[in-house]
């Protein structure tokens, strides 16, 4: 599982962000996407809670993400994104810190 280069991303406990994942370095048209967050430190995932719509959207090689929200300040959170590319089953992730 690699994390993606863009890094760490920064949100606050009021804000709803549509978070993207381009596919190209790993493959073109994914499909098969499963989305999963976790609160860093606790293995039980959020997903339900910070994904209540967890739908995401793909444009060609693009993997957009429901809104990610109502997370706790002070809080960080690891999302993983799951998808299929050709014959491949590839998975990354990206960490977002709640600052406020």
């Amino acid at each position: 599982m690699l994390e993606v280069l863009e890094g760490i991303q920064i949100q606050s406990a009021d804000e709803e962000i549509v978070y993207s994942v381009t596919t190209t370095n790993w493959g073109s048209d994914p499909s098969s996407v499963s989305v999963v967050a976790y609160e860093e430190g606790n293995p039980e995932p959020v997903t339900d809670t910070v994904f209540p719509v967890n739908s995401p959207v793909i444009v060609e090689d693009t993997i957009m993400l429901s809104p990610l929200k109502a997370l706790t300040a002070g809080k960080a959170y690891r999302i993983e994104v799951k998808f299929t590319a050709g014959s491949n089953i590839y998975e990354c992730y990206f960490r977002v810190h709640c600052l406020l």
